[in-house]
């Protein structure tokens, strides 16, 4: 049951900043997005990957190593947004 609960909470806390990061993507703007929430997000979850690695704790190892890529692509969007200028939509 344990597992379960582990699992169950790592899936709604990936699907909901893959959601926010796909939208952006969509959407083509970063507009008010801090680069630092990335940053941050990316040095908090190394840390605690590390940290998962060592309690030997596998839910915790693969939520934060996935938590790590989300921020890594996340950054990269931001990046790339930034370099691009001001998205032209044509709806």
């Amino acid at each position: 049951m344990q597992d379960f609960i582990g699992w169950s909470a790592s899936i709604i806390l990936l699907a909901t900043i893959v959601s926010q990061i796909v939208r952006q993507w969509k959407e083509g703007t970063s507009k008010g997005v801090s680069r630092w929430l990335f940053i941050g997000q990316m040095a908090a979850s190394a840390a605690f990957t590390v940290y998962s690695m060592m309690v030997h704790n596998v839910v915790f190892v693969v939520t934060n190593a996935l938590m790590l890529l989300s921020a890594i692509v996340g950054l990269a969007i931001v990046t790339y947004h930034r370099r691009r200028g001001p998205a032209t939509r044509q709806d």
